[in-house]
């Protein structure tokens, strides 16, 4: 399973602007410390300020930007990354139609294993995994949240 750039990005954001700031962050500065495309970021924002989960709080005009929903870090990471990742399936069966499919498994096991997946991360919100990487090494992977 991989992540599509659009969850991936969302979740660096989440992580991003958990941490604790005097001012609300531009996507501006977001997109420059994660080295990502403002663009992309718009998307993500936009997507993310109007989503009925409400993980972030975005504010218009001068003095503006985003901040991080305190209620978001409860949120199970299972469900943040499946309402991200959207009904991408690993594979699609009927478009166009596979000539293998009335004797084939391999969905309903790849389809298991995504389930896997999620329940996988249905094991962490979003502030365990925030708590994680502060007590991450210096060369750790997350240690990039430690900016």
């Amino acid at each position: 399973m991989q992540l599509n750039k659009f969850t991936d990005y969302a979740l660096r954001l989440l992580m991003y602007v958990a941490r604790p700031s005097d001012a609300p962050y531009t996507i501006a500065e977001i997109a420059k410390d994660l080295h990502v495309s403002q663009n992309h970021l718009v998307k993500v924002v936009h997507f993310m300020g109007k989503h009925k989960q409400e993980w972030i709080i975005t504010i218009r005009g001068k003095g503006g930007g985003i901040r991080l929903n305190p209620e978001a870090l409860n949120s199970n990471l299972g469900s943040i990354v499946r309402i991200l990742q959207g009904d991408n399936q690993i594979v699609e069966c009927n478009t166009p139609p596979c000539v293998l499919r009335s004797h084939c498994g391999l969905k309903g096991i790849l389809d298991q294993a995504l389930e896997s997946f999620y329940q996988s991360l249905d094991q962490y919100t979003l502030g365990e995994v925030l708590q994680q990487s502060k007590s991450a090494p210096a060369n750790s992977p997350i240690a990039f949240l430690q900016i």
